[in-house]
């Protein structure tokens, strides 16, 4: 199987700088291992939206498009729990 890249859209970037570097560190390993897997155990297909999944990170959740095509991970959000789901 092959690898997939990883890539932020813009604001997903900024919330992920806006963080601490502890909690930053455990997203991003989370982040890097989908390049390898990109549906892992506990991954979740988002309700009402056709291509987003998430991973649960601690409190955090990140929302990512896999585009199988290009071997491509999108990364769309890094946010607290209480507000990722909001658009």
């Amino acid at each position: 199987m092959s690898e997939y890249r990883i890539t932020f859209i813009r604001s997903a970037r900024k919330e992920l700088a806006s963080l601490d570097k502890s909690t930053v560190s455990r997203i991003f390993s989370k982040i890097e291992g989908l390049s390898k897997q990109p549906h892992p155990r506990g991954s979740r297909k988002l309700e009402g939206a056709a291509d987003l999944w998430r991973i649960r990170v601690g409190t955090y959740r990140v929302v990512y498009r896999i585009l199988d095509e290009e071997l491509v991970i999108e990364i769309v959000g890094v946010r607290h729990r209480r507000d990722a789901y909001r658009p």
